[in-house]
């Protein structure tokens, strides 16, 4: 790979014969000497590939290394004489894997738009932009699974097909083997799910959060990470229709305990992207976002502020802001209330709790008062809410009665229920949704910016 060239101490291999294979990028020179810079994504960096013209003696081939070909080089590692690059490899044979033709090939060395990256999201990841946020978003998707294994938590597989909704919001795909030219009907006319696959209306999983508080009641800790899906016909920078999420349930947990366990997840997944992915981080600040570093160290080095959401509405209604949207007691907090909170009033990031119980789920512990639960979301600068969670009502009959109030159908979730009946006990949990960490760590703006090949109203491309 070439970032063991690039990265690692390589002296013992100078005047050796090494091997590199990759994707050029470029390839200037003149009539006595080639320069090839070449990438196998294995870093942000390029390596120098140097070709003596008369020596390597191949004119033909050189001709048919364009950008974008594909190319295995044998060479020499020397130490390169040009700034910014420790080692070069002086070519004795190349081999030409695959040919790029320099007047249809759409990536040549000039700068794209997002927009149109997103035309071809098959070769994005070739630019220097995507490989990077592809490398950030693998080194975080493992960070994940390390801190929940370090800490004791057992990865928990949820259903992908399910016949629950577990937000109440409806935004569901439906998941069905009926023939749509001849749909079975009740007498009353509704659709006949009973003659479908399952025997039952089933969708793709809006969350794993219903499952895993099962696990977190046998097995303590759990978490799950997988993709979730939402039909809300948003089409905007912030909405995904297939995206990825983490949920992680621990049993005995009240509220205090999964904020201290939020804010400790936080800092430790931003602290392993600035220790692992710093040149990829570098670059984009470069290219995108001035400010990416500092905000990422923001994040690290402050004590998250805790407050109520009845303090938070106080303060924002004596802040002066003139708000797009106003506020008062009850409404659901926008991105513009939080991020003046976070990056206005207390300069740090924020976690809020004890929400009114009308704007939240219906399995959130209801708080005395009866008006509030349990609820806690927690506030990061530029995007606003990068988790929300709570303590989960472990109470059968008021929990019954949330599900009775919301009009869900008991029958859809007896099991959930039924988990109140037997050892029940003070669970919490809470769900970070993946691209929206991204968004964040990488500064980009988009969140179809974030994830390979992205799934929205009217683009299932690729």
């Amino acid at each position: 790979m070439i970032a063991e060239l690039l990265k690692g101490d390589c002296s013992d291999l100078l005047g050796k014969k090494v091997n590199v294979k990759g994707w050029v990028r470029t390839r200037r020179g003149n009539k006595n000497i080639a320069f090839i810079a070449l990438n196998d994504g294995s870093i942000i960096h390029n390596i120098q590939i140097v070709v003596d013209v008369a020596t390597f003696n191949n004119d033909d081939l050189l001709k048919r290394i364009t950008t974008g070909a594909c190319i295995s080089v044998n060479g020499l590692l020397v130490e390169s004489a040009g700034k910014g690059q420790a080692y070069e490899i002086q070519a004795d044979d190349i081999i030409i894997y695959g040919e790029a033709d320099p007047e249809k090939y759409p990536l040549q060395k000039k700068g794209h738009s997002l927009e149109f990256l997103r035309e071809i999201a098959h070769l994005r990841p070739r630019t220097n932009t995507f490989g990077a946020v592809l490398r950030i978003r693998h080194a975080l998707s493992f960070a994940i699974h390390k801190y929940f294994n370090d800490n004791g938590f057992y990865y928990l597989h949820t259903p992908i097909i399910t016949g629950s909704d577990c937000e109440g919001a409806g935004a569901m795909f439906r998941v069905t083997t009926l023939d749509l030219d001849n749909i079975p009907r009740k007498k009353d006319g509704s659709v006949d799910f009973s003659k479908d696959f399952f025997g039952k209306e089933t969708n793709l999983t809006v969350s794993g959060q219903l499952e895993a508080e099962l696990g977190a009641m046998s097995l303590s800790n759990v978490y799950t990470f997988g993709p979730t899906f939402r039909a809300e016909n948003s089409n905007t920078a912030r909405h995904l229709s297939e995206f990825w999420m983490i949920e992680p349930e621990m049993a005995f947990f009240e509220i205090n305990d999964n904020m201290d366990l939020a804010e400790d997840f936080l800092k430790y997944l931003v602290s392993y992207i600035l220790e692992k992915c710093i040149d990829d981080l570098e670059f984009l600040q470069k290219m995108y976002d001035k400010k990416l570093l500092e905000r990422l160290n923001f994040v690290v080095e402050n004590q998250f502020e805790r407050l109520t959401y009845t303090k938070a509405i106080e303060i924002l209604e004596m802040s002066g802001e003139k708000f797009e949207f106003p506020v008062s007691w009850g409404v659901d907090l926008q991105s513009e209330h939080e991020r003046y909170l976070v990056e206005k009033h207390f300069h740090k990031p924020v976690i809020l709790t004890d929400y009114p119980k009308d704007i939240k789920a219906f399995y959130m512990k209801l708080n005395d008062d009866d008006k509030t639960v349990r609820a806690l979301d927690v506030l990061f600068p530029k995007i606003g809410e990068i988790i929300g969670g709570s303590q989960r009502e472990e109470d059968y009959n008021k929990l019954s009665k949330r599900i009775e109030e919301m009009s869900i159908d008991p029958n859809d979730v007896w099991w959930y229920l039924e988990t109140r009946k037997f050892g029940t006990a003070p669970h919490s949990g809470f769900g970070l949704g993946f691209e929206r960490l991204m968004l964040f760590i990488t500064g980009m703006g988009n969140i179809r910016d974030v994830i390979p090949f992205p799934r929205a109203p009217m683009n299932a491309e690729f």
